[in-house]
């Protein structure tokens, strides 16, 4: 997925650069009648990086009214207007901002000015493991209490019952009593959570269902069954439902491919599944939420069929190995 950059600058010279650093990176430049604080709110909230040519003062202030968090917040750049220097100023791992640094300095030919503890230290960064396995970070506040440990010298712990290969960094080590554990189950305790996406939901329902109805039913199926909803990438269904709007708004609301199966191929489905009569009259095979979560992950099924108020879901996993990279570059 490409990221989508936007670029200010506020000054003659600074805005060619800011042209050619556009052009390199298939970025947008804010134009002049537009107002910088326009430009801030509406690149903040739509794109993946803002990079301010000029001063660091103008865009800590720019910035400043729409922090949320490190998990959310895109990746913000400040550099002068000869590229000399550029620094990443929010966002550094999770948002990317030290990797479009290095990126925008050999574009300048000048120095990324990096600030992060575990980069300056070479030493490992759980948040950038987490954002190059593709896993949600459930708490960013905990990262700190991981990375501070490391820095410390001591070894960190992570519980994860997925494969993990090649070796482990410096001052890592998988096992139980874990520092960070990694789980599409809800953790209780003080461990940093990442959240691997490996999930396929099946989905049920009656025609006509709407979107908020599935999100009701979805919220309580997760709630009861201790799932993270973060662990789903994909949601299936049978080929009936392909025209039902409810349901499509529904997944897209999440983010969530949708795949459909026909009867046909919901039968063929591996495992035992749990059967209805009713279902089969009106579809032509006796489930649809068990056998398409395990057609659209293929693993295991991890949760049974689960109904309420018109709605049915399953929850499939697939299979998934792990490796330890995590450097940004």
């Amino acid at each position: 997925m490409s990221e989508t950059i936007a670029l200010t600058a506020f000054t003659e010279k600074g805005r060619a650069l800011a042209g050619r650093l556009a052009k390199a990176l298939g970025g947008s430049v804010r134009g002049m009648d537009q107002p910088l604080a326009d430009w801030t709110s509406e690149s903040f909230a739509a794109c993946d990086a803002l990079v301010f040519v000029g001063a660091a003062g103008i865009a800590v202030r720019s910035i400043a009214p729409y922090l949320q968090s490190k998990a959310a917040d895109p990746a913000v750049i400040c550099l002068d207007e000869s590229g000399r220097y550029v620094i990443p100023i929010l966002s550094g791992h999770l948002g990317g901002a030290n990797a479009l640094a290095r990126r925008l300095a050999a574009l300048t030919g000048g120095e990324a000015v990096i600030t992060t503890a575990t980069d300056l230290n070479g030493r490992f960064a759980v948040d950038l493991w987490a954002k190059r396995q593709d896993m949600a970070l459930l708490q960013p506040e905990r990262i700190k209490n991981v990375s501070a440990k490391i820095l410390r010298g001591e070894t960190v712990t992570i519980d994860c019952p997925w494969p993990v290969v090649g070796p482990a960094p410096e001052l890592t080590r998988l096992g139980r009593g874990a520092d960070v554990v990694v789980s599409y189950r809800t953790q209780e305790g003080g461990a940093l959570q990442l959240v691997p996406r490996v999930l396929t939901l099946g989905i049920g329902c009656k025609r006509g269902t709407g979107a908020d109805t599935l999100e009701a039913a979805f919220q309580t199926f997760c709630a009861e069954r201790g799932i993270v909803p973060e662990a789903i990438e994909s949601a299936a269904s049978i080929d009936l439902k392909r025209d039902e709007a409810g349901l499509s708004r529904f997944c897209q609301a999440h983010g969530w491919a949708l795949r459909f199966y026909s009867a046909g191929e919901l039968r063929g489905a591996p495992g035992e599944f749990t059967a209805s009569a009713f279902v089969e009259r009106v579809t032509g095979v006796d489930n649809v939420c068990e056998r398409a979560a395990m057609l659209g992950a293929g693993k295991r099924l991890i949760e049974k069929k689960y109904a309420l108020g018109g709605v049915t879901f399953a929850l499939a996993e697939r299979q998934r190995e792990y490796d330890w990279s995590w450097q940004d570059g």
